[in-house]
């Protein structure tokens, strides 16, 4: 029992940043727009909101500080991607590439000292609940809010008119223009959202999950929430599941190595990335189902005419 617990545990943890990053490129990628620079956007919230724990700020503060560099950085990828219509696929790579460099020049002084990151609440009488306590009631507040943010988004994108616009906006931008929806502002907003989940899913990762700074520390996680978008063929439940799934794997990983299973070392390092191919590859045999919920104007520029 104690094993299944901490596997369920870890799996929810480990998926957390996920979740975050997943569903902001979801609702971008629902606007028509796509931004490959999740991983750029993941080390700079991550970066800056360390950066913010070390300077004495108090912990919420720094986790916003990481999700705002997060949106600051996307804002440079839609002045690229929307005002001067560059190749949205180069536009995300440069970002991706931006955000490792700018994340390394922050963190080249901030030493190998961990830092007191955020704690896990202590839910009175919820927590002492045998087997279901740990299981339910004793994550950080970043663990609820990104579950609190998948209800949300998922109820915006089917249940409300603005997600029903952006979702136009996704299919046909000229339609949506033509009856009157500002098309650019509106893609601008999705991809501000975009890097502010991706930077708040950085920050998670540098002031919870390792409150410790290592360069690079998203470790491919920016291009799994990429892929884990794909493989919830753009619906938000799946992204939830999805993200479960890569963060189980991720735990069993470290699991394996713990309990000294002869399996080398590297391959279940590996699991979480080849578990993204092996899906990717399943998914993408069903083009029926990748069809119905496709964004038809996805990665392509418009331009407004007057």
């Amino acid at each position: 029992m104690d094993l299944f617990v901490a596997i369920f545990t870890g799996t929810v943890i480990a998926a957390t940043p996920l979740i975050f990053a997943a569903l902001g490129e979801l609702v971008v990628e629902k606007s028509g727009v796509l931004n490959l620079g999740i991983e750029g956007m993941m080390l700079v919230g991550a970066a800056f909101a360390f950066w913010a724990v070390v300077a004495g700020l108090p912990m919420p503060l720094a986790i916003l500080a990481g999700a705002l560099a997060g949106a600051a950085a996307s804002l440079l990828f839609g002045v690229l991607a929307l005002t001067f219509l560059t190749n949205q696929y180069a536009a995300g790579l440069a970002l991706a590439i931006f955000g490792s460099g700018v994340s390394a020049f922050l963190g080249r002084n901030f030493g190998s000292e961990p830092i007191d990151g955020l704690k896990p609440l202590a839910i009175p009488l919820l927590s002492d609940i045998p087997v279901l306590g740990p299981l339910l009631f004793r994550y950080d507040p970043l663990v609820y809010l990104a579950i609190l943010s998948f209800v949300a988004i998922a109820w915006f994108l089917s249940r409300t008119k603005g997600g029903l616009i952006l979702r136009t906006i996704g299919e046909s931008p000229e339609i949506a223009h033509a009856i009157g929806y500002p098309v650019v502002k509106i893609r601008y907003w999705a991809v501000l959202f975009g890097g502010l989940m991706a930077g708040l899913g950085g920050a998670y990762l540098s002031v919870a999950y390792t409150p410790l700074w290592v360069e690079n520390m998203t470790a491919g996680k920016g291009w799994i929430a990429l892929a884990l978008v794909v493989f919830a063929t753009w619906r938000a439940y799946r992204v939830l599941l999805g993200a479960w799934l890569f963060g189980g794997m991720t735990i069993l990983q470290l699991q394996g190595q713990a309990l000294g299973l002869a399996v080398p070392s590297e391959l279940l390092s590996a699991l979480p990335y080849l578990a993204t191919i092996v899906v990717l590859v399943i998914i993408s045999q069903n083009r029926q189902m990748l069809a119905e919920h496709f964004p038809a104007s996805l990665a392509k520029p418009f331009r407004p005419t007057v």
